[in-house]
């Protein structure tokens, strides 16, 4: 009798595999699909413009059943390679199991030409949307309905852990909109784009930039026009993300005055920034701290 229960009785289903480009659709996936085995090709020190395609890496995408990446060219330099290698057609562009979010969720900064000598701009628009509480919540919904076509036996779970998110979600971004009044229309000196949509979000301005062009490194003629151009403003901070140098930043601080804020641009579980919501909390302290510093 076992033997025959055994041959009538289901299967469980097999746990979903996810491969995260970057640690935020790691993250985003833990909510959704907290049964998977997820893993995430970067880290929060680790520029997602230029990784290596490790061999762990192809053999991790070889056996993914979804791949989630930023997309508007943030993984070119690294993730066709790993495509290629790992050979598995289910990852490849254009099909069910590959998600690019900026082809879900509207970007900023997009560009029909890229003028001659812009610099590495992106002209799909900003890939780092992630930085925008409201698009996070729309990259949620577009995970969860990939998740849910990948993986329809647990559909239901999937829509019902991102209801279930998006409104605890919105509780928090009505707090933040509080907390974060004091940085209305304050100033900042950043070090390329990749906090712009934080900036737009708060309502804070960019009034000058470390990089001459996006994408090109702080160079010696650039940071001294900065310097001059920055006499007599009194900017927030200088912000770079935490896989910046900040050889360049610390140079224009000690000629103007102005702090040095390094950030996390994504989750950093070996440093207590593990969640979205932990993320916009610790930015936000980080940015309150600076403000009432002054």
């Amino acid at each position: 009798m076992p033997l025959v229960l055994a041959a009538v009785l289901p299967l469980p289903a097999q746990a979903l595999t996810l491969f995260a480009c970057e640690p935020e659709w790691a993250a985003l996936g833990q909510i959704l699909a907290p049964q998977a085995d997820i893993t995430s090709a970067t880290h929060a020190y680790q520029d997602p413009h230029y990784i290596e395609a490790r061999p762990s890496l192809i053999a991790r995408l070889r056996r993914t059943d979804l791949a989630i990446c930023s997309g508007a060219a943030l993984e070119a330099g690294w993730l066709p390679a790993l495509q290629q290698r790992a050979a598995n057609p289910v990852v490849q562009p254009g099909r069910e199991g590959m998600l690019f979010v900026a082809e879900q969720v509207e970007t900023i900064n997009q560009m029909d030409q890229v003028p001659f000598g812009a610099g590495d701009v992106h002209p799909e628009g900003n890939p780092h949307l992630h930085l925008d509480p409201e698009r996070l919540r729309q990259a949620g919904a577009a995970m969860s309905q990939r998740l849910a076509q990948v993986d329809p036996e647990r559909a239901a779970q999937y829509r019902s852990h991102y209801l279930r998110w998006s409104i605890r979600w919105q509780q928090r971004l009505d707090d933040w909109h509080q907390r974060a009044q004091p940085l209305r229309g304050q100033m900042i000196v950043v070090q390329h784009s990749t906090f712009d949509y934080f900036w737009r979000w708060l309502g804070i301005e960019v009034i000058a930039d470390l990089e001459p062009k996006p994408g090109v490194p702080p160079t010696p003629g650039h940071l001294a026009d900065l310097v001059t151009r920055l006499d007599g403003q009194r900017p927030l901070a200088i912000v770079h993300s935490w896989y910046q140098n900040p050889q360049s930043a610390r140079w224009l601080s000690e000629r103007t005055g102005i702090p040095v804020l390094a950030l996390p641009s994504t989750m950093a579980p070996d440093d207590g920034v593990v969640t979205p919501e932990q993320l916009f909390d610790h930015l936000l302290d980080r940015l309150l701290a600076q403000h009432d510093a002054r």
